[in-house]
């Protein structure tokens, strides 16, 4: 399968990285490039402010893709609260900006350190991801391949829970209690 990543910082390198090993065809797409033409898989490995540009600027290119955002929308000046409301999500955002893709949630609960191992610990790196079933499946075969565990998380309205797991991890990261190579683990 082709995946068209937006960003190639650490958090795009590791999400491509695990792709690339699943036999995924990985293209990455910076802020200095523009695409005419974008994969069936798209994921948003940029920060949360970005998704309104690339909502409104590949809107078109965005139809009918299943597009991964990623984000944590998070207010980097206080590290106090998450920026959307407390009813919504970062992704049901997109999703509304982008009504005829397929929006999912994933990878926002990881650090690029444990999606680079495979680990948190001793145990496998699981990616929890929420949205419509169709392209979950897409999205779960993709990493089929992977060294990652991927479990569904449920619905789209699920991305309200992982931003809040996902904030909760980077502050105590930022804070230091946890190393920016730990994090959460799901074991079955």
């Amino acid at each position: 399968m082709k995946v068209t990543i937006f960003g190639k910082g650490n958090m795009g390198q590791a999400i491509g990285a695990n792709f690339e090993k699943a036999g995924n065809d990985v293209n990455y797409l910076t802020s200095e490039g523009t695409a005419t033409s974008l994969s069936e898989l798209v994921i948003l490995a940029v920060p949360y402010p970005a998704l309104d540009t690339i909502a409104q600027q590949y809107k078109q290119e965005l139809k009918g893709k299943v597009v991964v955002d990623i984000t944590n929308p998070l207010n980097f000046e206080t590290w106090n609260e998450l920026v959307v409301p407390a009813d919504s999500s970062a992704a049901e955002e997109l999703q509304n900006k982008l009504p005829d893709s397929i929006v999912l949630k994933a990878f926002n609960t990881n650090f690029a350190a444990t999606l680079q191992s495979g680990t948190i610990g001793e145990n496998t790196t699981t990616v929890l991801v929420a949205g419509n079933d169709e392209g979950k499946k897409l999205f779960i075969e993709a990493l089929n391949d992977s060294d990652l565990n991927v479990l569904d998380a449920g619905q789209l309205n699920r991305a309200r829970e992982l931003e809040a797991t996902g904030f909760l991890q980077m502050a105590l990261a930022a804070s230091e209690q946890i190393g920016w190579t730990g994090g959460f683990s799901v074991t079955k």
